[in-house]
């Protein structure tokens, strides 16, 4: 009988003890009785030899010869995996996070093999063996099978794998139990050894080991294995890119991302983050090789290239490194989170030191962002300056869609003959772009097209060609490595902001070729009728009433230059020093991202294109400036004077809304308040500005009488001297504007 029993107990049943289960099964018999996890071992229903409190005893053993055979049995088929077979007879996938739980329990079993092995021993050696030998020798068996028995269940039922079976053994552990601890910890070191793996080979090669989807590192698309390595970098090549050939660079744009799913709780999302880009920079540091089609068909820049990359870029001596800290980790009998975090927040040092060197040294980030200074935030304004002038005539056209952005490269070419020497290397990595009206520029063209249209009453074409070469912008070409740093949101921001500093300084050089040409005219005239004393007094006439006009234009001309002004010297260059002085510091590529964003923000925010309402009115402004511009040029041919009027006095409410918005609590306590002071301080120099709002209060009035034209401007500043008009510069000096002495009618 003790025989039967110690059988029983290592999961064989017989004639004495039986499997209920399997009687049903094989007589067909519905089992209602008994439920998947509780205990089928029963002893037979014919022995009758035994005594009341001996089959109380047996009975209460018999529960842990059941939960050993089925240990034993989720153990054996976890590690096998041919014999993992579904209905139709077809292998099923298995998880190595499983079979590392299985190799947990193999130990634990062998432990309870070796216990009821020294009970027969015992019992052989004993003359008069009894049944408290066995319960005596199993006791402390009570309280591990039957958990252990309830988390194989759990795990097989609901499929539960990688990080989401590390959180649940994690979450095991913590129990009253000091033996079944010791037990779920067990289980957690192995489920931790294949974690340890997956690290090694994602942290050392770059390679996603991760047959399974059981790692919290995985693929962007759901595939798995290089054959979806390919099809991913297929679908990137077909995403609309304004660099060359970056399709190689889907690994580190679109390849990787972190699971949470995957993601043991007890891992920190940062963490998690840290391995995923040490991961990918290893990756780009062993297989270089991925890039060198960005080149293209250059073979000039593929050569050199190659010989600047040619070196290795993850020393060997680096990589042992890492192995020797992973091993650490493998090695250490429970996980310790603080360990744990050190040693990824080293390989990321590393990985990020490296991927620096990659970048800034070697592919020259500096040069590439003085150039991007240079030509998008109109750095070298001489450039500009060229180009505009050379392109003056064509912008006073409507733009073509068909050869707009071909009618642009020549003044734009010509503008780089006259200003840009040979030595500057990054020029040819420049081209103007001139977005499709359809597709890029949208709606909001379109509509605001149509509205000035309308506003002229028929002078359309002058303000669909202001609006439609508002869309210019350039385009600058990078070679690998610097996609890693020049994304396709880093390279939008510069467009953006080269939209606005352009459009912001043609309407400034528009202001001042109107006064020139102007002044040109008027020069003509007078040198041709100063002997015509009839012709002469006309000309002083007409002289005398365009005097308003050109003091609006001053004041235009005064906002234009100072909001130039602020943005090129209060904000562009204090933040380009900022720049240069963590670019000097820094040597972790991962923060050099961030403070190259922190750049870009700053632009964007200390040039208020992130408010809605200030840049709908800085937008506004630069509109009537350019509509200014154009009637003064054709005054002689139409009769616009209504037209000014309502130009000056929408500029007027729209200059004075900038200035009380400006200087509103709203901004007080913000970052552009340092830098913001300075330019409401240009504007408002000697009160100035405050003197323009109370006398736009006063324009407002006279309109309601219908006071004329002549009349209203001259009310309206009336704080000039007889000589000079006296308005502050970009410097806070007044300088003279010759224009006579204005009389009071």
């Amino acid at each position: 009988m003790l025989h039967e029993l110690l059988l029983a107990l290592v999961g064989y049943t017989g004639d004495f003890v039986i499997d209920v289960r399997e009687q049903r099964k094989a007589f067909d018999l519905a089992d209602t009785q008994i439920s998947d996890g509780s205990p089928a071992f029963k002893l037979a229903p014919d022995i009758s030899f035994l005594q009341p409190s001996e089959r109380s005893v047996i009975e209460s053993l018999l529960p842990l010869g059941f939960y050993y055979r089925e240990l034993d049995h989720f153990a054996a088929s976890s590690r096998n995996l041919s014999s993992i077979v579904d209905k139709q007879g077809y292998p099923l996938r298995n998880h190595s996070s499983e079979s590392a739980v299985a190799n947990g329990i193999v130990e634990i079993l062998s432990v309870y093999r070796a216990a009821v092995l020294q009970v027969e021993q015992r019992l052989l050696a004993d003359p008069d063996p009894i049944l408290a030998t066995v319960t005596q020798g199993l006791n402390k068996f009570y309280v591990l099978l039957p958990p252990l028995h309830e988390l194989i269940l759990e795990i097989e039922r609901d499929d539960i794998r990688g990080g989401q079976l590390l959180n649940l053994l994690h979450k095991r552990c913590h129990c009253g139990v000091p033996e079944l601890q010791s037990c779920i910890q067990r289980l957690l070191w192995h489920g931790h050894q294949v974690l340890y793996h997956q690290l090694t080979s994602w942290l050392i090669y770059g390679i996603l080991e991760d047959q399974y989807g059981e790692f919290f590192i995985t693929r962007q698309e759901d595939g798995d294995g290089p054959e979806n390595e390919s099809s991913n970098t297929d679908k990137v090549r077909k995403l609309p890119q304004k660099t060359s050939g970056d399709a190689s660079l889907s690994d580190w744009n679109l390849g990787f991302h972190v699971s949470l799913d995957m993601l043991p709780e007890y891992i920190h999302m940062r963490v998690a983050e840290s391995v995923l880009f040490a991961g990918k920079a290893i990756r780009i540091h062993k297989t270089p090789h991925r890039f060198q089609g960005i080149l293209g068909n250059f073979a000039l820049q593929k050569e050199a290239c190659m010989q600047t990359f040619s070196g290795e870029l993850l020393p060997q001596a680096e990589s042992d490194k890492i192995e020797g800290m992973l091993q650490e980790l493998k090695d250490l009998s429970e996980f310790h989170k603080r360990i744990f975090e050190s040693v990824v927040d080293s390989v990321r040092t590393i990985a990020a030191n490296h991927l620096w060197q990659l970048v800034v040294i070697r592919a020259d980030l500096n040069g590439h962002l003085k150039a991007l200074k240079d030509y998008f935030l109109l750095a070298k304004g001489d450039f500009f300056q060229c180009f505009l002038e050379e392109s003056r005539q064509l912008m006073h056209l409507p733009p073509r869609q068909s050869t707009a952005e071909a009618d642009l490269m020549v003044p734009f070419q010509l503008a780089a003959l006259k200003t840009i020497g040979d030595e500057d290397k990054y020029f040819s990595r420049v081209s103007i772009r001139m977005p499709s009206f359809g597709i890029t520029m949208g709606t909001t063209l379109r509509d605001s097209e149509v509205k000035l249209g309308s506003v002229l009453q028929g002078t359309g074409s002058p303000e669909m060609s202001l609006d439609g070469w508002d869309g210019v912008s350039l385009e600058y070409s990078l070679d690998w490595p610097l996609q890693l740093f020049f994304t396709q949101e880093v390279l939008s921001k510069y467009i953006r902001a080269f939209q606005y500093l352009i459009r912001l300084k043609r309407t400034q050089m528009e202001l001042e070729k109107s006064w020139a040409s102007v002044m040109q005219q008027d020069h003509f005239d007078f040198a041709k009728h100063r002997k015509d004393r009839k012709n002469y007094s006309i000309s002083q006439q007409r002289r005398q009433q365009s005097r308003p006009m050109w003091r609006v234009r001053e004041h235009m001309a005064f906002l234009i230059r100072n909001l130039q002004f602020y943005i090129q010297v209060d904000v562009i260059e204090s933040q380009w020093n900022i720049l240069q002085a963590h670019v000097q510091d820094c040597r972790d590529f991962t923060e050099l991202v961030d403070f190259h964003q922190e750049y870009l923000n700053a632009l964007i925010s200390q040039s208020f294109l992130d408010i809605g309402s200030v840049s709908r009115i800085l937008d506004s402004i630069m509109k009537l400036c350019m509509r200014f511009c154009w009637n003064i040029e054709h005054q002689e041919s139409c009769s616009n004077s209504r037209e000014l009027e309502q130009i000056i006095e929408e500029f007027n409410k729209k200059s004075n809304s900038l200035y009380t918005i400006l200087r509103s609590s709203r901004f007080a306590g913000s970052q552009r308040a340092p830098s913001l002071r300075r330019f409401l301080l240009r504007l408002n120099f000697n009160s100035f500005f405050e003197l323009a709002c109370h006398a736009s209060r006063g324009r407002v009035n006279l309109l309601r009488n219908s006071a004329p034209l002549s009349t209203l401007f001259i009310h309206s500043f009336s704080w000039w001297t007889s000589e000079y008009v006296g308005v502050p510069n970009l410097l806070g000096f007044y300088f003279p504007v010759s224009m006579g002495s204005p009389t009071m009618q």
